[in-house]
């Protein structure tokens, strides 16, 4: 059971408009109503926000995911925040479940932004005091700010799936390229199980970056239920290539799972088409029902999102929230 908030009076809880299911369901996790705020846009597509209610001295919280559409909600966000600094709240908190533009972390090739630092610094210039986000895509993200970044984990939220479904024996975690590899190991470590790799670094996948199936798998997989594991699933394609390649090397079920569930286009029809016995995603971006799909699990952050809020209100210490590598932590 969360412990409660103290001094709740001056707490404030806002929804922007990308994900207000979640924000709802914090908002009850906390004991908060949301507060009133009404978010317009002109013809032209300008946005206009006003707030509906004191907040002079409070403490606020303003949940906003950098989902599609991307530079909507950002805007949304950044213009919020100039609201509430204006009418002289205390102290301004952001929530980001997902923190958009991260892939562009760093200069890939010359004359390239890194993208996810300049949102970072427009949320400092807006005085932003605190930014509290979940699975960053890089993890050097974090050292972009110069404010406290509270990076949560959905590790355990995911393995407590697993868990529940009893679905820990004869198991093996598969990173879905050599990037994902240390994500892959800490989510083995939790459900005790062994990693795969595979290998998409074949000469053709990278000079034609085609979507073929690859050609290796590193580690056993003959005869195991194969867990892919990744930050993002966006097109769908590379859970869809590699649940095929793991197939084609004898797993006997692939499951696939994500914090953040993108699914643009018809990436759901991808995931649907493929040998994917289920997708486990949560709820850090609003799917619209149209992007559903038999096959997807949607699992809810609002309990750790909402133990952030009041852990980081009351001024006690939030690093058991970061725990991945205790399989008791996953079962929250």
């Amino acid at each position: 059971m969360m412990a409660g908030i103290k001094n709740a009076s001056h707490v404030k809880l806002f929804s922007l408009n990308s994900n207000r299911p979640l924000a709802e369901s914090v908002a009850k996790e906390v004991g908060i109503p949301l507060s009133d705020a009404s978010i317009k846009q002109f013809a032209d597509g300008e946005i206009q926000i006003t707030i509906n209610e004191s907040v002079r001295g409070c403490e606020v919280y303003v949940i906003q995911s950098i989902s599609d559409p991307v530079n909507t909600n950002i805007m949304e966000l950044l213009i919020m925040v100039d609201a509430l600094r204006r009418a002289s709240a205390n102290t301004i908190n952001v929530i980001i479940p997902y923190y958009g533009y991260a892939r562009q972390d760093r200069k890939a090739r010359s004359r390239e932004p890194i993208t996810a630092k300049l949102i970072a610094s427009l949320l400092e210039t807006d005085q932003v005091d605190r930014a509290i986000t979940l699975d960053l895509h890089a993890a050097q993200v974090q050292g972009f700010f110069d404010i406290p970044v509270d990076h949560l984990l959905a590790a355990p939220l995911l393995a407590n799936y697993f868990y529940n479904q009893k679905l820990t024996d004869n198991i093996v975690v598969v990173a879905p390229d050599h990037a994902g590899v240390t994500r892959a190991r800490k989510f083995a470590e939790i459900l005790k199980a062994p990693i795969a790799i595979i290998d998409n670094r074949s000469p053709e996948e990278i000079e034609r970056k085609t979507e073929s199936v690859p050609k290796y798998v590193i580690g056993d997989v003959q005869d195991k239920i194969a867990i892919l594991i990744d930050d993002i699933v966006d097109t769908g394609v590379r859970m869809a290539v590699s649940a095929t390649a793991l197939k084609n090397f004898g797993a006997s079920e692939v499951y696939a799972c994500a914090t953040h569930g993108v699914f643009s286009r018809n990436a759901m029809d991808k995931v649907n088409e493929a040998p994917i016995k289920k997708i486990i995603v949560t709820d850090s971006i609003d799917i619209p029902e149209d992007k559903k799909g038999p096959k997807l699990v949607e699992l809810s952050v609002a309990s750790l999102l909402g133990q952030a809020i009041v852990r980081i209100h009351n001024n006690e210490p939030v690093d058991s929230l970061f725990v991945s590598s205790d399989n008791e932590s996953a079962k929250i």
